[in-house]
């Protein structure tokens, strides 16, 4: 396996050790934890979730009629958003590598998909609209995953990612730590009885704090060949990078 030229965060050894580890660890956690996945995130965004994705996704464009690709599907969570916006003119294709978390999406409208955002199954210039939310962390190799990104869409296409990234205060990055590594696993082993979705959303945290800053995500897109490079942040931690690709002169 060649070696990433931009991975999303270091290794966390308390998970893992190298990236072979990595994608066989996250493939687990996912498919092991995909039947309480939904329950234990209305949990985590206090059941507004829903609301926020599809209006995330009308900020960065979405519309009728649009051909969309969700990214780490998962669940179908921003899929169903984005079926709601594109209409029965449109269509979403989902993929993740998770095939355990697409057993749990019930969205007979979208076709799901097995495959690694670094590799996407997907013929170039089809796609109208790309989408990923909160997968961006997950990734291997982020570079690769946006130069896939830009050869899928068609010119003049639009992606966006939706990711939590840490607040910049102090008090905020402390309250927010403590809240998604010890109140919510805590909350998930009590309303789920399995340990492996407690370790998720400790690991979900763990990412976060990791992660690489939003500058070089936005550095990262406009190497892959995007214009009209963006983030909009809301509430201090959500983060929408969004993005054109060019079209010919």
């Amino acid at each position: 396996m060649p070696p990433a030229t931009l991975p999303p965060h270091a290794p966390l050894h308390e998970y893992y050790d190298n990236e072979e580890e990595h994608e066989r660890f996250v493939r687990h956690l996912f498919d092991a934890t995909a039947p309480d996945y939904e329950r234990v995130e209305r949990l985590l965004a206090w059941g507004t979730g829903s609301w926020y994705r599809r209006q995330a996704l009308r900020r960065a464009g979405m519309s009728s009629d649009m051909q969309v690709l969700d990214v780490g599907t998962g669940t179908g969570l921003l899929a169903r958003e984005a079926l709601a916006l594109c209409g029965a003119g449109g269509s979403v294709v989902g993929v993740d590598p998770s095939a355990g978390m697409m057993a749990q999406a019930q969205l007979p409208r979208v076709s799901l998909l097995q495959g690694r955002a670094e590799a996407l199954p997907c013929g170039a210039a089809t796609q109208d609209f790309v989408c990923m939310g909160y997968a961006l962390r997950h990734l291997s190799d982020l570079d690769q995953a946006l130069s896939e990104f830009h050869r899928v869409l068609r010119p003049g296409g639009r992606m966006v990612m939706l990711e939590i990234t840490r607040p910049r205060g102090a008090l905020a990055h402390w309250a927010l730590k403590g809240y998604m590594r010890t109140v919510v696993p805590v909350a998930a082993r009590l309303v789920t009885h399995h340990a492996d979705t407690a370790t998720l959303w400790r690991y979900y945290w763990d990412t976060i704090e990791a992660c690489i800053a939003p500058q070089l995500v936005l550095d990262a897109m406009r190497r892959a060949g995007f214009v009209e490079v963006d983030q909009h942040v809301e509430l201090g931690i959500f983060s929408e990078y969004s993005a054109t690709k060019r079209r010919p002169a």
